[in-house]
């Protein structure tokens, strides 16, 4: 896993609208890369509802919002649709992505225990450098990360 004052891993990954989107494309900007389980379970929903809810604000202040899953496009494009999404969700399907930031692994819910995408989110400087970092995040958290990595709070 990075840890925080290192430059963020990169990537490349399909969005929910078909284009290939790099977090390199957002040099010079703040972005929030959050890693969910799977579209429209509910705690991905409350997830990305938090951070739609708050998004007017980020994006007045030039920052981006990546939503990272292991999900097919077309469940993106739905969930995105269906929520009224303003922000980008790529697809990492074999889970690369989520493994280089450590977002991949052993999880416990409910007593059992099973390796998958674990919800964490990531905040990355203007520069690239990873400035925080969290793994098994509520899903209300995103959002809060997002507003203290613009300078503001709920």
């Amino acid at each position: 896993m990075v840890a925080v004052g290192e430059i963020a891993p990169g990537f490349t990954l399909t969005s929910d609208g078909g284009k290939q989107v790099s977090l390199s494309d957002y040099r010079g900007q703040k972005v929030v890369v959050y890693f969910y389980p799977q579209a429209g379970t509910s705690g991905c929903i409350k997830q990305a509802c938090a951070i739609r809810d708050v998004y007017a604000d980020i994006d007045a202040q030039g920052a981006v919002v990546i939503g990272v899953s292991p999900d097919p496009l077309p469940a993106l494009v739905k969930f995105r649709a269906k929520y009224d999404l303003p922000f980008i969700l790529l697809s990492d399907p074999d889970h690369a992505v989520a493994e280089a930031y450590g977002a991949w692994g052993e999880k416990t819910s409910n007593g059992k225990t099973t390796v998958g995408l674990i919800r964490s989110h990531f905040a990355v400087d203007e520069g690239g450098l990873l400035v925080e970092s969290e793994l098994k995040v509520s899903p209300l958290t995103t959002a809060d990360l997002a507003l203290r990595l613009i300078g503001t709070q709920i």
